[in-house]
């Protein structure tokens, strides 16, 4: 490392940390982020900012710096499209297998520099190298299958609604009307949790013996998502426990709300437990959906997967939610490929190595009728979810679940759901009460 002499100045950063024409490394780190800069900062200074800010620098020189290798450590801001910069960071930058580490570097302080009056991330590429050290989905879209012996269609389940205010006996009830109906594995909601009125393992005990009582009638195999969020990460790992020594097969967990942390701790414990995790997103739209500050959410899609859960909501295009017919093809291909191709708004190749898919969920504002341009967007390695679009129903839970699980079925089998309803009242009805809905 060569030395030189300290002399105590301030510089642009873009004297040092923009580096045009640099070619990133094989294992090196690479961000885009969309550049607003504030208006007497010119937008190559505020790129370079973020590289800087993001790994070696601070605002003026300091005399320790001669302790640093720079040219090895430092982040290079090495290409601008637009107002889009390209970033790379190298390898050493980060701790092996932490994605706290990767998001408390890349998405840490550059956020609040005033530098840029607004910045976005739109996509990341992990290194092969980095992205080895993470473990993935437990069990992944093949693994699920094989726990509830369905590989033939996508999975059909749905949210327990209302969503709140129901005691644990009345949630096992509609659980029960839904499973019976045809559901695989209804769910609670992000904001049930252990309430006064809705004790976590009350809930978990009284929806169980459903899932067994319904298994034992349809002669499938059932599941249920139970939320097993709480305040502390210990206490979701001893309701995750729980669910196991009642015989459930998956929990659920909010994962931007507990972190990505306390995320990596419960799947290490469920894959031990042998039970499967399904994410809800509650939180993200916060900082995913402005459309120049904030993180994309396809990079929280990734994160989700090298920490390794094994189903993930991401949008529908067609309910209720945010998000369009591209966004949820680039979510899908993120999840499931294993290699991930540029194209669109996914700016680069990512390898994913060892790591097993992530079931994509579409959910929010679904019923029957959707299904055929859901199939057509996800595909059959997909978990459909349909809450009010099942339980309001004219024939209940149990009628509303056989809507779904027929319109599911017809469609795969290429049979318009107009005829498929003919044969089918169930289908009919909901057709009939919600063919004209939008959002």
């Amino acid at each position: 490392m060569a030395q030189t002499a300290f002399k105590a100045e301030v510089n642009p950063y873009a004297k040092e940390y923009y580096v045009p024409g640099y070619e990133p490394a094989e294992d090196d780190l690479i961000c885009a982020f969309k550049v607003t800069p504030r208006p007497d900062v010119d937008l190559i200074e505020a790129a370079a900012a973020v590289a800087a800010e993001s790994s070696t620098a601070t605002w003026t020189e300091v005399w320790s710096r001669e302790f640093v290798d720079l040219e090895h450590f430092k982040a290079k801001f090495y290409r601008l499209d637009g107002n889009m910069a390209y970033i790379a960071y190298p390898l050493d930058l980060f701790e092996a297998g932490s994605v706290p580490n990767i998001i408390s570097s890349v998405l840490g302080n550059v956020f609040g520099m005033k530098a840029a009056t607004e910045l976005r991330m739109e996509d990341m590429r992990v290194p092969l190298k980095l992205m080895e050290t993470f473990k993935g989905p437990g069990f992944g879209i093949e693994g699920v299958r094989d726990m509830l012996g369905i590989h033939d269609r996508p999975l059909v389940g749905g949210t327990i609604k209302p969503k709140l205010g129901m005691s644990p006996k009345h949630q096992a009830l509609v659980a029960y009307e839904s499973l019976v109906g045809g559901m695989d594995a209804p769910k609670d909601d992000e904001n049930l949790n252990s309430q006064t009125w809705t004790i976590f393992y009350d809930r978990a005990r009284y929806v169980l013996d459903a899932v067994h009582r319904a298994e034992a009638e349809t002669g499938k195999k059932k599941g249920y998502f139970l939320n097993v969020t709480a305040g502390d990460a210990e206490e979701m790992i001893r309701r995750a426990e729980f669910v196991k020594a009642n015989g459930g097969r998956f929990v659920m967990i909010d994962f931007l709300t507990v972190g990505f942390a306390a995320l990596q701790t419960l799947r290490n414990h469920c894959e031990r437990l042998g039970l499967a995790i399904h994410c809800h997103r509650a939180f993200h739209s916060l900082f995913t959906r402005p459309k120049n500050h904030g993180c994309d959410f396809r990079v929280m899609a990734k994160f989700a997967r090298m920490v390794g859960v094994d189903h993930i909501h991401i949008g529908t295009a067609v309910g209720k939610l945010e998000g369009n017919r591209t966004e949820l093809g680039e979510r899908i291909e993120t999840l499931t490929a294993q290699t991930t191709k540029a194209g669109g708004g996914l700016l680069f190749d990512q390898p994913w190595g060892h790591l097993k898919s992530t079931f994509p969920v579409a959910s929010g504002g679904l019923h029957p009728g959707h299904v055929p341009f859901l199939y057509e967007a996800f595909g059959k390695d997909a978990i459909l979810q349909f809450g009010g679009g099942a339980h309001g129903h004219p024939g209940g839970s149990r009628g509303g679940a056989k809507a779904c699980l027929d319109a599911v079925e017809a469609t795969v089998q290429g049979i318009p759901l107009e005829q498929a309803a003919k044969d089918s009242p169930e289908l009919k009805a909901a057709l009939d009460l919600w063919q004209g809905i939008e959002f």
